[in-house]
This record gives structure tokens, sequence and C-alpha cells, in this order.
């Protein structure tokens, strides 16, 4: 091809070129990637770079200077608007939804929208709903966060912080200037020091569920089947756990005076201990309340007298027999709300053994009953009945039944409104949930100064649950404890809004409890079908502490907590 001829190539080349570059140079549209729930959709945009002709040598990078400025903008990215002109459902960023639409979304799909991924810190456009409001209100923040996936080096700029400064001693002549540059110092935090420290003073001894009952020597024996029938006596009896077994026992009747597992003493004679490890002066023995004697002919008769009797080998003819034996123990322990045990009671069926009746099966019994506690009627028989209270527990392992204290007005309950309206004061006094009855209550807290963050959102978390908040409601008003695949858990949620130098205090508790009519139409019954607990946390002005970064709160800060409940059909 001759030099003509590569002319007209030469500017269809050039013409090709200009096109590409013209296009590369166009902005791009924006796109999104979904992430967690924790995180939202990330954008990436650069500039274009324009080809550099051969030869000409690179610009030196600057080595310190500002940073770029982000040429995304996040309060005006919105991954979830995939309707054009048309509000789509819980979409917190779609720009044609209103403060109606937003009232009624459950949720933001797209919680945070975040800039440049390469920058250490970066622009975030951060959605929330505030159901507190009425009517619910969306929330939206454009803040400056870290970038936790950078390693990111910042330059020190305050050199004190390098070297270590021997501390100033007080003297008379210093001591005033002193009090005045230490802000954490104070003469008059008595109250301040005890209320930390009731915090951190760690529980007394006490039985915990499924603890082993100790005794003076060991532990209480509950004999029971385990791998077999046969009775197994080293089987220890478990705080709050009842239990009812059978199991046989295999015995030489012409020895059955030498078998302790027989003798009536073996069941009477071990002292608990009322709380474990403590051993002084806390033996709590055990009280015989009934004997029956039961006959070859199973007749029964009930002893006046609660005396020790030993089992005796009798010889009636031809057949040898044996008296006294154990056939039924039956313990009743008493226990406080503190763990502690403070009575012990044994029930005892005695009977006469032949050789017609070995092996032998023995029967075994043991329940717990709370202190100062009195039976009352069901929440309802099935279905609930309205202003009865909610029947709830929890179950403190898997595989085993729900727990619930005796005391039915204390299964599920609420902080309860006093005319002082004193957080600190009323702690402890609580008012039951109510079926049918939607209630509302609050008090204000008043923090000292020298409580930090974690521990003000420990105690006021504790002051809107309780001490003990269930993990399960009955669904009927007389739902068994050991159907625990009919019970509905509670599910607990956690709402706060992600405010950066704040500490998220818990303000609120919302309990939502979800019934239906359930059966004939003739006779609907009400049953619960769904509960749900949230704990809504606001943010808290930080207080910076002289070398420490952590949350505080101001010596005069007042917040105000409530727990609302809300039954919906």
């Amino acid at each position: 091809m001759g030099p003509q001829g590569l002319a007209p190539l030469l500017l269809m080349l050039l013409d090709c070129w200009a096109s590409v570059s013209a296009q590369t140079r166009a902005p791009q549209p924006v796109t999104t990637e979904g992430l967690n729930s924790a995180e939202a959709a990330r954008t990436t945009l650069r500039p274009a770079l324009s080809p550099r002709p051969p030869g000409t040598p690179k610009a030196p990078v600057p080595s310190s200077g500002p940073r770029p400025t982000p040429v995304t903008d996040v309060a005006a990215l919105c991954v979830c608007d995939l309707t054009p002109a048309q509000c789509d459902v819980n979409c917190c960023c779609d720009p044609d939804c209103s403060s109606m639409d937003f009232s009624v979304f459950s949720a933001c799909s797209v919680p945070i929208v975040t800039g440049d991924s390469q920058f250490c810190s970066q622009k975030a456009a951060i959605y929330s709903l505030n159901f507190t409001a009425n009517p619910p209100q969306r929330i939206f923040k454009l803040v400056d966060q870290i970038n936790p996936s950078i390693f990111c080096i910042h330059i020190t700029n305050y050199k004190p912080a390098l070297f270590f400064i021997n501390p100033e001693e007080p003297d008379e002549n210093n001591f005033d200037k002193l009090m005045e540059t230490s802000e954490g110092f104070s003469l008059n935090s008595e109250s301040e020091l005890s209320f930390t420290t009731q915090l951190d003073t760690p529980d007394t001894a006490k039985y915990k569920y499924g603890v082993h009952l100790q005794t003076s020597d060991s532990f209480l024996r509950f004999p029971s089947p385990l791998t077999s029938s046969l009775c197994t006596d080293d089987n220890p009896a478990a705080f709050l756990v009842n239990q009812a077994v059978k199991c046989t026992r295999r015995i030489n009747l012409e020895q059955c005076e030498e078998i302790e597992a027989l003798s009536m003493a073996y069941y009477s004679s071990p002292k608990i201990l009322r709380v474990p490890g403590l051993r002084a002066k806390a033996e709590i023995p055990i009280t015989v309340h009934s004997i029956l004697i039961q006959s070859l002919n199973k007749t029964l008769t009930q002893l006046e007298d609660t005396v020790m009797l030993n089992q005796t080998l009798v010889e009636a003819g031809h057949v040898k027999i044996c008296t006294n034996v154990v056939l039924e123990v039956k313990y009743s322990l008493t226990y406080t709300s503190a763990g502690e045990i403070t009575q012990a009671g044994l029930s005892l069926l005695l009977g006469t053994v032949s050789q017609a009746v070995v092996p032998l099966e023995q029967k075994f019994e043991i329940h717990f009953i709370q202190q100062n506690t009195k039976p009352v009627l069901l929440s309802g028989n099935p279905g609930y009945v309205v202003g009865l209270p909610l029947v709830a527990g929890f179950q403190p392992q898997k595989g085993s039944g729900i727990i619930q204290t005796m005391n039915r007005y204390g299964q599920f309950t609420v902080l309860r409104s006093t005319a002082e309206q004193d957080c600190l004061a009323v702690e402890g006094i609580r008012t039951p949930v109510l079926f049918g009855y939607d209630m509302q209550s609050g008090c204000k807290l008043r923090l000292p100064q020298a409580i930090t963050c974690q521990l003000a959102v420990k105690k006021v978390k504790n002051l809107l649950k309780g001490q003990g908040f269930p993990d399960y409601v009955a669904p009927f008003g007389n739902s068994q404890a050991q159907d625990v695949l009919d019970w509905i858990p509670v599910h607990f949620i956690t709402q706060a809004s992600h405010m950066k130098d704040s500490c998220q205090l818990p303000v609120a508790l919302f309990i939502e409890v979800k019934w239906t009519k359930y059966g004939s139409l003739l006779n609907p019954q009400a049953k619960i079908v769904n509960v749900t607990a949230s704990l809504i946390s606001s943010p808290f002005p930080e207080v910076g502490l002289t070398g420490v970064s952590r949350c505080g709160l101001r010596q005069k800060s007042r917040q105000n907590s409530s727990v609302i409940v809300k039954f919906i059909l």
C-alpha cells in the first residue's frame, strides 16, 4: 500500500480513537452492589484516564496535600429505587416517597449508602425509621465514618503524647491549681462510688437451675434409670428440676437388712446446704412429713408418728419377707427467689417384700416449691381471659422444659410508674402484663457523673427488662411447661441509630403481643401467635475524658425511660 492509501486509513483510525475516547470520558451509570444487613450498597466512580503519548514523562505524584474530593454523592444514590415516579416499599432513600409513605414502612431495606471504598474516611448516608414518633418518621443523616477495610496512618500532631511526663506532686502551694485542672477528681462522690461498686459486685453464692443440690458430705442422691431400667444411686438431684421416675432393683431378699437403698435413713439422714459451698450454720435437715405402710395385699396404713423404721427380715412359716422396705420416695423442697433452700420435706411409702416381687420396683419424685407463693387460677382454659396475666417462662438449655416462677403474676412484668418518677427509686417494682390490656409506664433516670456509658447501658437495660425477662410465652392460658414446641418465642429486637461520638442509651421497650381467635365460631378461644420486644436506644452526647476515648454521661443528665405494651388482634 502506497503513501496515498495510508492517509485515508490513518484518518479512519483517528476517528475511531476519538469516538472511543469520548465514550470513555462520558459519565458512567451509577451501579451498586448489595451487601449484608449492616452495610448497604457501595458505589465507586473514578474519572477516566486519557492516553499519554509515548515519550511523555509521568507527572510527579504529590506526596502530601488535601484528599481528593469524592465524585460520588452518597445522598443522591438510591439502589432500591427500582420503579420510576413511584414509591418503592421500604426504600427510605426513594425521592418519590412522601412522609405518609414513610409512616407505613416496617424497615429500611438499604440502611447505609457509602462512597469511595479507597478513602480512609468516607461519606455515609444513613437511613432509619423513628417508630416512637406518631406517625413514624424517616430519619436521614449524612456522616463521615472511618473505613475499616483500609489501614491508614494519620500524622501525630500532639508531641507531648509521645513522651512520658512526670506527674506533678501535690503540695500546699499547687493543691488548688491541681484541683481546678483535675476534672474527674472530687471529694464528695460517695454515692457515685457506691453506685459503681454495686454494679461491679459479683452475685453471692446461690443455687441456679440445674446445679446439683449439695449436702454436708456430698450431694443429694436421686436414684434414676440411666442406660437401663435398673436404679442408679449416684444420680444427683438438680435445682428446679422436677422429676418423677421409676426403676427396678435386683436384691437378695436374705440380705435386705444390709442394703442401704431400701432403708428409710438412706433418704432422710442427708442435710442439704442452704446455698452451695456454704456449710457453717447453713445445713437444712430433711423432715419426714408422712409415712405410709403397705402390706402384702396392697392395703395402706398411715403412721401417726414419723419415727425411724429399719427394714427387717422376718420368717412367716416357710416364707421369708422383708418389712419396712422403701417403695416410694417423694421430696418436697422449698426455695426462695434468691436461690436458697429453706425447707426439705420427705414422704415415704414403706412396704413388705417377698421373694415373689423380686426384682423390686421403686418410685422417686422431687418437686420444688417457691416460698411465699400461693396457687392461683389459670389464665384461661384453654384460651386467655382478658385481665389475667400472661403465662411465660424461659428455657435454660436446648431440650429442657419451660421454667416458670410459681408467682404467676411475676412471669411477665414491666416497669411500674410511680408518683416520684425516679427510675432508680422504683427499680425492682414491677407490674404484670395482663392479657388484652394495653399498658404504658415510664420514669426519669438521673445519672451520676462518674458512671460510664457501658455501666449506664447495663443499668437502664436491666431496669426496662427486669430481673427475669422471659424467653417464651404460652399460646393458651393452660399451656403445659413440658410442651415446649407449642410455646411462642419472644423475638427480642434492638433498634439503635449509628451516630458518631455518642452513647447508645436504651430509652424505651416496646412489647407487641399478637393474638387471634382460635376454634369454633360459637366459642372462639384467645390464642397468642407472636410476641415481639423492641429495645429502642437513643444517642447520648459523649464526654471527652483525658487520655482515654470512651463514652460518658454528664452529671446533671436526665433521660426518660418508658415501657409500652400493645395487644393486636
